[in-house]
C-alpha cells in the first residue's frame, strides 16, 4: 500500500464511524481543553499578583525590625530587638542610590466627620509616600515636609466619599475640614486619587497622618517598616547591602530584615508557577482518561474488523502496513481530540478574560504545545496494542470468521 492509500484507509475508517469516532476523541478534547484552560487561568493569576506586587514599582526595599532567620533561642530574646527609629530613616537617606525614604507605622481607628464615622486603616508615614509607593493626591496637598507633628491628614479617595458624600451641587470638599481619628483632632490637606485593591486591602479607604503623630496614637516605640525607593539603574544587591551596613552600624548586630522587590517577585513567581504545573498536571489526568478511550476503542474496533484486516493480508497487505494503518487511526483521532480540546480550552480562557476583565488570563503556548504533543503520544501509546493484535492476526482465520 502507498503512503497515500493509507492516508486515504485510515481517514475513511474515522469518518465512517463518526459517532464513535467523536466520543473517542472527545476524551482527549477534554484533557486538552482542561489543561490549556486552566493553565490560561494560573497565568492569569500569576499576571494578576505581579501586577498587584509591582503597581508601586519594582525598585524598592523594604526593611523590618526583627530578623527572620530562625535561631535556637527563646522567644523572650524578641524583646531584646531595637526597633527602627526615625533616625535610622533620616541616616538611610543619605545612602548612595536611594532617592527617598519613608518610615511607615500603621494601625485600625475610627475617623470622624460630623455625624459620619468610618473605622479604617490609618497610615503614619512621611512626605515622600507619593515618590515611593506611587500614590499621589487628587485634591490639595500630601504631608508636608516641614509639618511633621502637625495635625494634619490626608484621606484615600473611598474613605473621602464615605465621610464627606455627594450633594446635589457635587462633591463635597473635604479640604480644611476637621476630623478626628482615634479621638484626636486633625485637619484635611488632600485626598488621594483612587488606587484600587491590593491582594483584598482597599488601599482607597485609608487615611495619612504624620509618623509622629502615628507613634504617640499607636503607643509604638518604633517603625513597623521602613521603605526605601532607589535609583532604576542601581543593583538592588549593592543598594540592599549598604543599607545593612549603615544599620548594622547604628544598631550594632544585624537585628532587622531587608527585602528588596526583586527578591520577593522571584519567590512570588516561583510560587506561581509550580501553581500553574499543578493545574497543568491535573488536566493531564483527563489525557490519560482519554488515552483509555481509545485504547478501549481501537480494542473494539480490531474485534469487529478482523474480515477486513484478513482481506487487507489476502490482498498483499504486509504485518508492518496493518500496524501503521492501526496506528495511524489512533493517532489521528488523539490529534482531532488535540485540536477541538485547544479551540475549547482557548475560547475558554478568552471568555472568562472578557467576563472577568480583571483576572487577565493567558493561553501558555508552552503547556499547550505539551499538552498536544502528550496526546499524540498518548494516542500512539493507546493504539499500540490493538495494531500488534491487528497485525498479528492470520489472514486464513481472519476471513473464516466471516
Amino acid at each position: 500500500m502507498r503512503v497515500h492509500d493509507i492516508l486515504s484507509y485510515t481517514t475513511g475508517a474515522v469518518l465512517a464511524r463518526r459517532g464513535r469516532s467523536l466520543l473517542t476523541l472527545s476524551g482527549i478534547a477534554i484533557g486538552v481543553a482542561a489543561v490549556v484552560l486552566l493553565t490560561a487561568i494560573g497565568e492569569g493569576v500569576h499576571r494578576f499578583v505581579l501586577a498587584e506586587f509591582t503597581q508601586f514599582g519594582t525598585n524598592l526595599i523594604a526593611v523590618a525590625p526583627g530578623r527572620t532567620t530562625t535561631m535556637g533561642m527563646s522567644g523572650a530574646m524578641i524583646a531584646s530587638v531595637r526597633p527602627l527609629s526615625l533616625d535610622d530613616a533620616k541616616a538611610l537617606e543619605r545612602v548612595p542610590d536611594v532617592t527617598a525614604v519613608v518610615g511607615v507605622v500603621s494601625g485600625n481607628a475610627a475617623v470622624e466627620a460630623g455625624a459620619r464615622s468610618r473605622r479604617t486603616m490609618v497610615f503614619g508615614a512621611g512626605p515622600q509616600v507619593p515618590a515611593i509607593w506611587a500614590m499621589h493626591p487628587a485634591q490639595g496637598r500630601f504631608l508636608p515636609a516641614d509639618g511633621a507633628a502637625r495635625p494634619v491628614a490626608v484621606l484615600g479617595a473611598k474613605l473621602h466619599r464615605e465621610l464627606f458624600p455627594r450633594g446635589r451641587s457635587g462633591a463635597a470638599s473635604a479640604l480644611g475640614a476637621r476630623i478626628r481619628i482615634g479621638g484626636e483632632s486633625f485637619r484635611v490637606i488632600g485626598v488621594m486619587a483612587p488606587k484600587g485593591q491590593m491582594l483584598g486591602f482597599d488601599l482607597d479607604d485609608t487615611v495619612f497622618i504624620p509618623v509622629q503623630r502615628a507613634l504617640a496614637m499607636f503607643d509604638r516605640e518604633g517603625l513597623m517598616e521602613i521603605d526605601l525607593l532607589y535609583d532604576r539603574a542601581a543593583d538592588s544587591g549593592a543598594v540592599a547591602d549598604r543599607v545593612r551596613d549603615v544599620l548594622m552600624r547604628r544598631h550594632g548586630r544585624e537585628d532587622f530584615t531587608i527585602t528588596t522587590q526583586d527578591q520577593m517577585l522571584d519567590v512570588l513567581g516561583s510560587v506561581l508557577d509550580v501553581l500553574t504545573a499543578v493545574v497543568a498536571a491535573l488536566g493531564a489526568i483527563s489525557l490519560v482518561v482519554g488515552g483509555i478511550g481509545i485504547l478501549t476503542i481501537m480494542t473494539i474496533a480490531v474485534a469487529e474488523r478482523r474480515t477486513e484486516i484478513g482481506l487487507l493480508r489476502a490482498l498483499g497487505a504486509g504485518r508492518g502496513q496493518i500496524l501503521a494503518l492501526f496506528l495511524l487511526e489512533a493517532l489521528l483521532l488523539a490529534l482531532l481530540g488535540g485540536a477541538l480540546g485547544f479551540v475549547i480550552g482557548a475560547g475558554g480562557a478568552w471568555l472568562i478574560g472578557v467576563l472577568v476583565p480583571a483576572l487577565p488570563t493567558r493561553t501558555a503556548w508552552d503547556f499547550v504545545l505539551l499538552a498536544e504533543l502528550a496526546a499524540a503520544g498518548i494516542g500512539l501509546a493507546a493504539g499500540v496494542l490493538p495494531a500488534m493484535r491487528a497485525a498479528a492476526l492470520d489472514p486464513v482465520a481472519a476471513l473464516h470468521d466471516e
